[in-house]
């Protein structure tokens, strides 16, 4: 979120400038290939990390638990749209 965030600072979202813009964090903004290289892999290991934990509740039963079980879906539901759109929503160009 902190690297997003750092990332935002110099983004345009503007159609015509999007992808200048990632450019220009990339070449002009100091550790800009830096940050932008931590949140795209900080947020892999997001996922990973949120796999492995599905993969430990499906290795000790824990899906009997259908309520908290369906509350998890619906939260990695709501993570992959996130993640869906916020590389969608900017035009491709930060990812």
């Amino acid at each position: 979120i902190i690297t997003g965030l750092f990332l935002a600072m110099h983004y345009t979202a503007d159609i015509s400038s999007a992808f200048s813009s990632v450019a220009h964090i990339q070449r002009d903004v100091q550790y800009g290939w830096l940050i932008r290289n931590i949140h795209a892999n900080g947020a892999s290991l997001f996922f990973i990390c949120i796999y492995l934990h599905i993969g430990r509740g499906l290795y000790y039963g824990s899906y009997f638990f259908t309520e908290t079980w369906n509350i998890g879906v619906i939260l990695l539901l709501l993570v992959m749209a996130t993640a869906f759109m916020g590389y969608v929503l900017p035009w491709g160009q930060m990812s």
